[in-house]
């Protein structure tokens, strides 16, 4: 059965706090799970979302700053402890080739043949995920950062009715698909166009630390799920901008713009409480009238599907 969730294992920005752990997104997608900036203690947070290192198959890296990748050592350990035997992927901007190179033999172990590694560079690289193609694009940061987008390939949804109409039923259907016609009980030929509708794949996007860019926006266009950085609320928007990272409200304004269906905020600075939190919903619901998630420590966040409710995102 198809599942695609995002599962949330900490949501803090450069320092944890006692409710924050340091970054690491989980996102599943029908059987593959790409782990998503992985900071330090997210193996243990992996244990308490009850996740663990066989639902890995890419490890995702934005950039080299430690909030993003001080995991990884301890991630691509237990892989290898846990002895996966499927083939874990990890891409990674090549201009951190060494930081990534101290990370996965950052201490004595013994090591695992399964991790491929697959640096990249230039504007648009892409990968064959699976049931999607993962693309990354650059971003604004003072090191060298890129944001990640998954794309299922468009498809078609099937229509009982017409196909209740014209008599196929059981194999029948699955031969419809494959073949793209089928002859009916009475002889005549039906057409997958009869019977079916187009069907737009979904899409997810990862948006870690940077300022308002082109890349951005093409990140998050039409996504069915964004997870954004909203490090700062505007009263903080100097510091936004000195550091290279996005408000609350801007946000909001991506989304907004850009066609969002879910907007997850997440990468909170240390600086605010508890008592702050409603802010960053309010801010980013100033420009964004759709679904807000202001993105907690193993909350579990379903990409919303789109023949059905939008489902709500659960602690």
């Amino acid at each position: 059965m198809s599942l695609r969730e995002l599962v949330v294992l900490g949501t803090s920005s450069a320092v944890p706090t006692r409710h924050r752990n340091h970054n690491g997104y989980l996102l599943r997608w029908d059987g593959e799970g790409f782990l998503f900036d992985p900071g330090e203690g997210t193996q243990r947070q992996m244990i308490r979302a009850g996740v663990g290192s066989h639902d890995v198959t890419w490890i995702c890296v934005t950039h080299f700053h430690g909030d993003h990748c001080l995991g990884v050592p301890g991630v691509v350990q237990r892989i290898a402890r846990d002895g996966v035997t499927h083939r874990v992927r990890a891409a990674y901007p090549a201009s951190g080739e060494t930081y990534w190179r101290r990370l996965r033999h950052a201490s004595v172990f013994a090591d695992t043949s399964v991790i491929e590694e697959c640096p990249f560079s230039g504007p648009a690289p892409s990968f064959d995920a699976g049931p999607v193609t993962l693309t990354a694009r650059p971003l604004a940061h003072p090191v060298e950062s890129y944001g990640y987008r998954l794309d299922e390939p468009d498809g078609r949804r099937m229509l009982p009715g017409r196909l209740a109409e014209r008599g196929v039923r059981g194999p029948a259907i699955g031969e419809l698909q494959r073949e793209g016609s089928v002859r009916a009980p009475d002889g005549s030929v039906v057409l997958l166009s009869e019977c079916s509708e187009p069907r737009p794949g979904q899409s997810a996007a990862f948006v870690m630390d940077t300022a308002l860019c082109d890349g951005v926006f093409a990140l998050a266009e039409d996504v069915d799920l964004l997870v954004i950085e909203s490090t700062f609320l505007s009263t903080e928007s100097d510091l936004a901008a000195r550091y290279g990272h996005l408000t609350a409200a801007q946000a909001g304004r991506v989304a907004a713009e850009s066609g969002v269906r879910r907007l997850v905020l997440a990468h909170v600075s240390e600086r605010y409480d508890a008592a702050d939190e409603p802010r960053f919903t309010e801010e980013a619901r100033l420009a964004f009238d759709g679904e807000v998630v202001l993105a907690h420590d193993l909350m579990r966040v379903p990409v919303p599907r789109r023949d059905h409710p939008v489902q709500r995102a659960t602690k």
